[in-house]
């Protein structure tokens, strides 16, 4: 079972925020699910949560990690994804990569005889969306409430808005996002994600004014507006972004009990100010942040039939 996509778990999701409330809940459960196995996370790009909350997750159900950036493999000296793909294979159970580009995933899904789990791309991050839809489940509570809430994203519609968008839809939660006109969504993702929504019921709403996007949003979602690999468009980007800002004067056009997400790093005083991404009365960032080593735990047993 390969990982690549949220659409590659999107009718295993409920069952996958069950388990991940479980490893949660009872830890001790799983203290040796994971015994024997070695995961190589692969790693093509700076990380801080993925990668702890990964090793932390996989040491905690007795498997073994290593570590292995693009710069320390033989693939900086032109060994060729095909072949580490199969080198890996037959020392290791697992793939967690984090990659500058989709295609080097879907090549190591082609040539490894082990699991290939994105741990993001510039097209996804599912490993985060999975992350997200759990805890907007433990703010509401049951599925029930989470299928009648809307979730808005506000800002630049990149890899993880991608996830979150199909996980969303692929629920029945309806979804709002606002990102400027020189920034659009990418199209095959939109257009799959309301091929989805004809027949989860979702509503989706592509707006180009935040103040009507975050119009009764349950959640309120935002990241970076210049993500790893966009560095040279970034004064463009902070120019053209500035009134995407998640900020007190926006959460007014919002609900009174609407809540906040991140999926970090964040930039304070950009994309979302310190006021409102410390204010624990709004605020969930940090819960969501926490959620990452639940949900990859769960990921895991899944991918390992624990």
């Amino acid at each position: 079972m390969h990982v690549l996509s949220i659409l590659d778990i999107k009718d295993q999701l409920k069952e996958l925020v069950e388990k991940t409330k479980e490893v949660k809940s009872y830890p001790k459960r799983f203290e040796r699910a994971l015994d024997g196995k070695v995961a190589i996370l692969l790693f093509e790009k700076p990380s801080t949560r993925t990668r702890v909350s990964f090793e932390v997750g996989i040491a905690q159900m007795n498997g073994k990690s290593i570590f292995l950036s693009a710069q320390e493999a033989q693939l900086s000296r032109g060994e060729t994804i095909e072949d580490t793909a199969k080198v890996l294979s037959r020392y290791c159970d697992c793939i967690i990569a984090r990659v500058s580009k989709h295609e080097t995933l879907e090549r190591l899904k082609s040539y490894a005889s082990i699991p290939v789990i994105n741990a993001l791309s510039d097209l996804e991050h599912p490993c985060q969306a999975l992350a997200d839809i759990f805890t907007m489940f433990e703010v509401k509570g049951s599925f029930k409430e989470l299928q009648q809430s809307k979730v808005c994203y506000v800002g630049d519609p990149n890899n993880v808005f991608n996830s979150l968008l199909l996980a969303s839809v692929s629920l029945g939660i309806n979804f709002s996002a606002a990102f400027p006109k020189e920034f659009p969504p990418r199209k095959s993702v939109v257009t799959k994600a309301f091929e989805i929504s004809r027949e989860t019921g979702s509503n989706i709403e592509l707006l180009n004014d935040p103040r009507l996007a975050v119009k009764d949003a349950d959640f309120i979602y935002t990241d970076v507006w210049v993500s790893m690999g966009h560095e040279s468009e970034a004064k463009r980007r902070l120019e053209i972004f500035r009134e995407y800002q998640i900020n007190s004067s926006l959460l007014k056009f919002a609900k009174k009990d609407t809540k906040v997400m991140h999926c970090l790093p964040a930039n304070r005083g950009k994309e979302i100010t310190s006021d409102v991404l410390d204010d624990e009365r709004v605020s969930i960032v940090f819960q969501q942040a926490e959620n990452r080593l639940y949900a990859q735990k769960a990921l895991l047993l899944r991918i390992f039939e624990q």
